[in-house]
């Protein structure tokens, strides 16, 4: 009967102890790990919004609303500092189409429109205890 000697090999690292080994400060892991998690949700995302709108071979179309996916990943690209929105054709930096000067018209014809504002303010009723002290006379 052979007898087989097993070596004692280290046991295998996981992605979280070998962030630990290598970064000291919490924060920096925490900071680390969150990126992981945002690449994570930005792949997702991306693939579910391409499942919407393309029909890969071996893969149907799906038929689902992408708004949802669409507003997480650009939620997602938006903490990488990535802005997905459309830049104007006049070289703005928004494609709202409004500019100063016709915001300033609007602000004017709304002023003349309506001068003042009314607020009201509701608050529930109360009732005041006061106490009456007994005081003998002088």
């Amino acid at each position: 009967m052979s007898e087989t000697i097993k070596e004692d090999l280290p046991p295998k690292k996981g992605l979280l102890s070998k962030l630990k080994e290598r970064v000291d400060d919490k924060e920096e892991q925490i900071a680390i790990l969150s990126t992981f998690v945002r690449l994570g949700i930005l792949v997702w995302s991306g693939a579910i919004l391409t499942l919407a709108y393309v029909d890969l071979p071996k893969i149907p179309k799906q038929d689902l609303d992408p708004t949802f996916i669409a507003s997480v990943f650009t939620g997602v690209l938006a903490t990488f500092g990535v802005q997905a929105g459309k830049k104007a054709a006049n070289g703005g930096a928004g494609g709202s189409g409004v500019s100063k000067g016709d915001l300033e018209v609007l602000i004017k014809k709304a002023s003349e429109t309506a001068p003042h504002q009314t607020i009201t303010i509701e608050s529930p009723k109360f009732k005041l205890v006061t106490q009456e002290s007994e005081t003998e006379p002088r």
